[in-house]
């Protein structure tokens, strides 16, 4: 078996596995069914719109040889970078991918002149709110999706650091 050397990068413009991707998204986001209301918005996505996306926000991937992995859009909506529909294949988590993909937002963010990294969890999703804490994100906020009274949603947030270069050592 060859050994594949698994880094997060951008998709360069060259990139045409939206079938491929939203495979990865569907496979990946199906334990929420029946445990999250409303549903995810992913049930609306189709490999088009997922390129349309692309069009608009920075897709990070990760790949094992031409396999994607690993993915996740990054959203400059100032002052943060939004993440959305981060996604790691199952049998691969807890590998650090995600750790991959959200240092490579960082730095994207931190070059644009970014103050922090921003993502949404479903209140339901504890296992998720554990993951993201563990790569440095603190609760920030909680809102309701359209028709309900009670919270759906937490955001989470992650400030980014000023890169060091230039700057005097402590």
């Amino acid at each position: 078996m060859r050994d594949f050397k698994m880094q997060a990068e951008v998709a360069g413009p060259d990139f045409a596995d939206w079938r491929g991707l939203h495979r990865l998204l569907v496979e990946s986001f199906a334990y929420m069914e029946g445990r999250i209301d409303p549903p995810s918005s992913l049930a609306a996505l189709t490999p088009e719109r997922l390129e349309a996306k692309a069009e608009r926000e920075v897709l990070m991937l990760v790949r094992y040889g031409s396999r994607i992995v690993a993915c996740g859009y990054a959203a400059p909506k100032r002052p943060v970078m939004y993440l959305g529909k981060l996604a790691v294949t199952e049998a691969l988590r807890g590998q650090g991918l995600m750790r991959q993909m959200v240092d490579l937002a960082e730095q994207m963010a931190r070059d644009g002149g970014f103050e922090a990294l921003e993502l949404q969890s479903r209140v339901e999703l504890v296992e998720n709110h554990a993951a993201f804490a563990a790569l440095g994100f603190v609760e920030a906020g909680r809102t309701a999706h359209e028709g309900f009274e009670r919270p759906t949603s937490i955001t989470f947030r992650r400030s980014v650091p000023p890169s060091a270069v230039g700057q005097a050592a402590v």
